[in-house]
């Protein structure tokens, strides 16, 4: 019963991502899935059931092709898989923490390396291209003023899709104006809004109850991430046909979202206020905004003097080892 992997998967979900960690819902979520994965994967191998799987079976040769499944077939990227595999490294410390026995076991588990990736370039829409993409919405219709109000918060606050789903009336100050977002780890963080956006805003939950969602779909309920992200890339293939450049761009919330720290940035808007704007715990991640954004850096060069041509050194006539170190 011991060696049986179902048991300790139920542990390691309910008493360390739940309960010992109390990772947010997402977070939760995530690591959920991973086994949902892995698990019908790993039995087809061993020609079992999920159930009758042992912690035996779970070995780096198994995990190496998990990788292959999720890179191949799922069509994963490097950062997906990656998670997936610091979720099963995590597991196979659980184990080994409450169960000295599988210490080999989870050793061995351990021992399979992360993928490398090296980070994608910030992806961001021009001035141009937002106004080309809050100008698609039919704001004579319900739907589409919601929708107008819905890229308009997204680019005045830089929130995440899941902080949209989960706002609601009782988040939104119309008379500062200000919205509070529920962010990652259960973090607050409270945003100044445009007056533009506070008067759409104002339009749609008129009339709404304070629990009620701002952004709700045809069956009264609030849009989920996945509505969300829906519902942006639908309109930026519409706008680019005014903004030709969007087909080269993956328009998505997140694709907002740093939009919002860029034109911030470029505002001259300090980097540490963009961290607590952009609700980011570390200044290190926001700093990848002033790392990406090539117009100010074409501005620096050009407040530059070109360096003085220098003369070219005399190449050293001297043979053999001494003479290669003295000509480098």
């Amino acid at each position: 019963m011991n060696d049986l992997v179902g048991p300790w998967v139920r542990r390691f979900l309910v008493e360390y991502v739940m309960g010992e960690r109390n990772y947010s819902p997402n977070t939760q979520h995530s690591y959920r899935d991973t086994f949902r994965l892995l698990l019908p994967l790993a039995a087809k191998q061993g020609r079992c059931t999920v159930e009758g799987l042992t912690l035996g079976r779970i070995k780096p040769k198994l995990l190496r092709e998990f990788t292959r499944h999720l890179e191949q077939v799922r069509h994963c990227g490097p950062s997906t898989i990656n998670q997936r595999l610091a979720a099963l490294r995590a597991w196979a410390r659980f184990v080994a923490a409450h169960s000295p026995e599988h210490l080999e076991w989870s050793t061995q588990i351990q021992t399979i390396h992360l993928k490398k990736c090296a980070p994608a370039p910030v992806s961001y829409l021009e001035k141009e291209e937002m106004h080309a993409l809050l100008s698609q919405p039919d704001r004579r219709a319900a739907q589409g003023l919601r929708d107008y109000a819905l890229l308009l918060f997204l680019y005045n606050t830089g929130a995440r899709a899941s902080e949209v789903s989960r706002l609601t009336v009782e988040d939104l100050d119309l008379v500062m104006p200000m919205a509070t977002l529920h962010g990652k780890g259960r973090k607050i963080r409270q945003c100044p809004l445009w007056k533009v956006t506070a008067e759409a805003l104002r339009e749609v939950v008129l009339n709404r109850s304070a629990h009620q969602g701002v952004f709700l779909n045809r069956h009264g309920e609030s849009l989920t991430r996945y509505g969300v992200h829906i519902l942006v890339k639908r309109y930026a293939r519409q706008a680019a046909v005014k903004a030709p450049t969007l087909r080269n761009k993956r328009v998505g919330p997140h694709c907002i979202r740093h939009s919002t720290a860029m034109s911030l940035l470029r505002s001259g808007v300090d980097i540490n206020t963009i961290r607590i704007w952009l609700g980011h715990v570390s200044l290190q991640t926001t700093h990848i905004y002033a790392e990406s954004d090539l117009k100010m850096k074409a501005k620096a060069l050009a407040r530059c003097e070109a360096p003085l041509v220098q003369a070219a050194k005399r190449r050293s006539t001297e043979k053999g080892l001494l003479g290669f170190l003295k000509s480098l």
